[in-house]
């Protein structure tokens, strides 16, 4: 079996259609089959250079891989192929409404309460009528003509599938500049290509219907393709995800410091009546996917529950594992393991970083400052050839008393500037003298 994501480069790649990416992988990769990664790329007008590279990037970073690769700018003259061959056997008919004029037809039907279907106008123009719209400029569009033959299929999300071919509106198949659009360029591609399943949103299952009657007007057999139409998922106020508008894109999601497999762990879930849980990798994913799983209702993503997740994979997060995601280079392993506990997201790491090694100072105290300066004389002198807190601290529990809070509490938030965080002892031992004693000072100020 072979399944395909065909994105188009006319935006970022967002939550939305990565997770119809996503699970048509785990589909693959769980069921042994092939992958193919197809740019369908003959919107000419609006497919930029720079969405096909971010795709590459997003894709890499995901982790994930594809069996094959095609671009559908390489493959017009197949479609020119086809294209004629439908002109041929009349399949294909010429048509000259304006975008206004079209728009104003359906608006016509939907306010007569009629299904905006097409009227084939532009099956019965005269040649009269098509000299005068050519001299006015116009160039045709092309649809395809449907036949009243009923389509049924046998969804693997959805069950049983009906759609009466007389309800269909024949689909635009070749733009006025000549260009293929998607609906044919795709259906030629699955054939020749042998995709066997084709899985994606919801909102396709009407061009499903269209497109199982082009296979075979093109010379395919309908029979041998597999569908599932996925509810969609929505944004947290139930809008939907765009990915022309930046919605959750993932480029974003990077910067915001979450991981490829918690985004990944929260994809493969949402809509399903599986947990929501933290996977730590791909192949516990493949595993446990199952498409039969899938709910018909649609989902909303909640960035919260997202944020919940990578928190909990960054704190299981191994050293070689993270410097995969983390541009740190003096980062080791021992200042991972020490901050790991306390991040929310990656980007964290380079706050901790700034506390422990870096120039930012806390503001001064307020109050305790009798017992800072108390601290700062008790401070061991000398190279700190091994960490001197127990020692500081029982010092200090000596002289003042203090225990507990009493005596964490200030000390942290002279070092550091927080409320919480990892244990003194490991970092007073990350920071080094000269910092602790510069961050205490600090704190005395007036």
């Amino acid at each position: 079996m072979k399944v395909r994501f065909a994105p188009s480069p006319t935006g970022y790649l967002h939550v939305g259609n990565c997770r119809t990416a996503l699970i048509n992988w785990l589909y693959a990769r769980h069921n042994k089959g092939r992958f193919l990664m197809r740019l369908d790329d003959t919107d000419l007008e609006r497919s930029e250079k720079k969405y096909a590279e971010a795709l590459s990037e997003d894709w890499a970073w995901l982790g994930l891989d594809f069996d094959e690769f095609e671009k559908q700018s390489n493959r017009l003259h197949r479609y020119e192929e086809v294209i004629q061959k439908l002109k041929k056997d009349g399949r294909l008919y010429a048509c000259y409404e304006t975008p206004e004029e079209l728009k104003y037809k359906r608006k016509v039907c939907l306010n007569a309460g009629k299904p905006p279907i097409y009227d084939r106008e532009g099956l019965n123009l005269t040649e009269e009528k098509i000299n005068a719209y050519e001299a006015e400029g116009r160039k045709p569009h092309w649809r395809f003509l449907l036949t009243n033959d009923a389509v049924d299929w046998d969804d693997l999300v959805r069950g049983p599938v009906h759609f009466d071919g007389e309800k269909l509106s024949d689909p635009i198949l070749i733009r006025e500049d000549g260009s293929p659009v998607y609906t044919i360029a795709s259906v030629v591609d699955d054939i020749d290509l042998d995709v066997t399943h084709i899985i994606r949103g919801e909102d396709h299952v009407a061009n499903t219907a269209i497109q199982l009657q082009l296979i075979k007007a093109v010379g395919g057999d309908p029979k041998k393709f597999t569908f599932a139409h996925l509810a969609l998922i929505a944004g947290s106020e139930g809008e939907g995800l765009s990915k022309r508008f930046g919605s959750l894109s993932l480029r974003e999601l990077r910067k915001d410091g979450i991981l490829p497999m918690a985004l990944i762990s929260y994809l493969a879930k949402i809509g399903t009546s599986d947990a929501i849980q933290p996977y730590y990798t791909l192949d516990s994913v493949v595993t446990s996917f199952d498409i039969h799983k899938f709910a018909r209702a649609t989902s909303k993503f909640s960035m919260d529950q997202l944020l919940l997740i990578n928190k909990k994979i960054i704190h299981g997060l191994s050293y070689e594992a993270a410097i995969e995601h983390i541009d740190l280079p003096e980062m080791d392993a021992e200042f991972w393991q020490t901050v790991r506990a306390n991040l929310d997201s990656l980007n964290d790491v380079h706050n901790w970083w700034n506390i422990c090694r870096g120039d930012v100072k806390p503001v001064a105290l307020k109050e305790d400052k009798d017992f800072i300066k108390q601290a700062i004389e008790l401070l061991p002198n000398g190279p700190w050839t091994e960490n001197p807190w127990d020692t500081w601290s029982d010092k200090l529990k000596k002289e003042t008393g203090r225990k507990g809070k009493t005596l964490f509490k200030p000390l942290r938030q002279a070092l550091t500037g927080q409320e919480h965080g990892p244990e003194l002892k490991i970092l007073i031992g990350l920071m080094g003298l000269k910092i602790v004693k510069e961050r205490l000072y600090t704190a005395i100020e007036e």
